[in-house]
C-alpha cells in the first residue's frame, strides 16, 4: 500500500531505502538534493546545473546530469527514479517496464502543497525523519513571514508570451503572503493565463514583476521591452526576479516571499 501511495510500481520495488536514485525533473532534483543521504542521489537533470533555473545549483554541480531519457537513466543502474507528472509518459512507462520503480511528483499549486511534496520525497528516499524536520522548519519560517499590511500594492506577474499567474497558483500564493494584491484577479485569471499587453497597461498595477529574460532566445520576450510598458506612470518596474525560487514547491519559495516582502516595503508599503 505504501509503495502504491508513493506512485511506485514495478517488480523491482523494494522495502528498503533506495541506494541509487536518479532524478529527471528539476523540482525532484531540488527536493532530493536537500533530503538524500550522502551518496544516495547519483544523477540529476540537466536543468539542475542551470543557475537561472535551479535553486540548488551549488549542490547539483557535485553530481552528473542526465538528459531525462529512459535509456540514459537505465544505464545509470538506479533502484529508483524520480520524475514529474509532466515527464514524458513514454519515458516513465519504459523505465517501469525495465523494472525501475518511478515516483511521480505533481507540481505544487500552492504553498500548502510544499510540505506534502517534502513528505513524499522523504518517503520515497526512506528519509522520513529528515523530511519531518524540514517540514517543521518550513512551517515555522512561513509563519514568521505572515503579516497583514494595511497597504497592499497591486502587482502583476509578467512572463514570456504575456503569461501571468493568478491567486490560485504557487506564484499567486507568494505574492499574497508577501503583502500584494494580484492584478491578474482583476483580469479574471485565477491560475495561469495570458495577460495581453494592452490589458496590463489598462490595469496600471502599482508594480510589474517580470520573469527572467533570456536575451536572444525568443521573440516571445519582446513584450518585456515594449515602450508602452515602460511608459506607464505610477507603476514600478521591478525588473527580473529570480525565477528559480518561484518554480518548485520546495522551501526555496521562502526566499521568493522574503524578496517580495522587502520589495513591498521599499516601494512604500507598510511593514
Amino acid at each position: 500500500m505504501l509503495l502504491a501511495a508513493l506512485g511506485i510500481t514495478g517488480a523491482a520495488a523494494q522495502a528498503d531505502a533506495p541506494q541509487r536514485v536518479v532524478s529527471v525533473n528539476l523540482c525532484t532534483d531540488q527536493l532530493a538534493l536537500d533530503l538524500a543521504a550522502p551518496g544516495q542521489l547519483v544523477s540529476v537533470s540537466r536543468l539542475a546545473h542551470d543557475p537561472k533555473s535551479s535553486a540548488r545549483v551549488e549542490k547539483a554541480l557535485a553530481l552528473p546530469t542526465n538528459g531525462s531519457g529512459a535509456e540514459e537513466v537505465f544505464l545509470l543502474n538506479p533502484d529508483l527514479a524520480l520524475a514529474g507528472t509532466f515527464t514524458d509518459p513514454a519515458t516513465v512507462s519504459m523505465l517501469r517496464d525495465l523494472g525501475i520503480p518511478v515516483v511521480l511528483f505533481a507540481p505544487a499549486q500552492s504553498l500548502s502543497d510544499v510540505p506534502d511534496r517534502i513528505a513524499q520525497m522523504g518517503r520515497a528516499l526512506g528519509r522520513e525523519a529528515e523530511a519531518d524536520r524540514m517540514i517543521a522548519a518550513f512551517k515555522a519560517d512561513l509563519s514568521a513571514l505572515q503579516d497583514a499590511p494595511a497597504d497592499r500594492p497591486r502587482a502583476a506577474l509578467y512572463y514570456v508570451n504575456s503569461y501571468t499567474s493568478g491567486d490560485k497558483s504557487l506564484a499567486g500564493d507568494i505574492l499574497n503572503l508577501a503583502g500584494f494584491e494580484n492584478a491578474a484577479t482583476q483580469a479574471g485569471i485565477s491560475t495561469i493565463g495570458t495577460l495581453p499587453l494592452e490589458q496590463l497597461i489598462l490595469l496600471a498595477p502599482d508594480i510589474i514583476i517580470q520573469g527572467r529574460d533570456y536575451p536572444g532566445q525568443s521573440r516571445s520576450e519582446d513584450n518585456f521591452n515594449h515602450p508602452a510598458l515602460h511608459a506607464l506612470t505610477g507603476t514600478v518596474m521591478a525588473g527580473e526576479l529570480t525565477d528559480r525560487d518561484w518554480i518548485c514547491g520546495t522551501p526555496q519559495v521562502l526566499n521568493a516571499i522574503r524578496a517580495m516582502r522587502d520589495l513591498r516595503i521599499r516601494i512604500g508599503g507598510t511593514q
